[in-house]
């Protein structure tokens, strides 16, 4: 008889990420995975969390910001589409497109790739800008947005979710 079928899912605290079929393991085999890789060198100090408004339009933090250094280069967290690549009120900003629909942010970006251009996972983005709005240091302020349900929290998607093995019914 051959390993069970099992059902693959992660949550995390703004829903269910996804759920897959695959052959092989057990119910107890568990790990984390993360969906999106760091956009910047190594894995940087989250300086500042997500911090959702109460109300769509209220004030809030739609994203994190990441310690990083001016100049360095901005990554792509997942392979996708760049959808954006401008500037809104003076500050360089790039949009990613991913295929599981989620849109990844970053702010401030400066010397952009060009909108359309397919990346990978990894694919430099552009160089980290200065300003924005962390005040000691330069730092990325990543935001991940859900269709028109808005902004969610990036930080379970870089640091991984739990997954848990359960045995497929059938």
């Amino acid at each position: 008889m051959g390993a069970p079928d099992v059902a693959v899912v992660g949550a995390s605290a703004s829903g269910v990420l996804g759920a897959r079929e695959a052959s092989g393991g057990t119910a107890r085999d568990r790990g984390r995975t993360a969906l999106w890789g760091w956009p910047l060198a190594g894995t940087p100090a989250v300086v500042h969390g997500f911090d959702p408004p109460e109300q769509r339009w209220s004030a809030g933090h739609r994203g994190i910001d990441l310690a990083g250094v001016a100049g360095e280069a901005v990554l792509a967290v997942d392979d996708g589409v760049v959808t954006y690549s401008g500037t809104i009120a003076g500050v360089g900003m790039v949009s990613v497109t991913h295929a599981s629909g989620l849109r990844s942010t970053y702010q401030p970006v400066a010397d952009r790739v060009g909108r359309g251009t397919r990346v990978a996972r990894g694919d430099g983005l552009g160089r980290l800008g200065e300003g924005g709005h962390c005040v000691l240091q330069a730092c990325l302020h990543l935001g991940a947005v859900r269709g028109r349900d808005g902004y969610v929290d990036p930080t379970p998607l870089l640091m991984g979710v739990e997954l848990t093995l359960l045995p497929v019914e059938g």
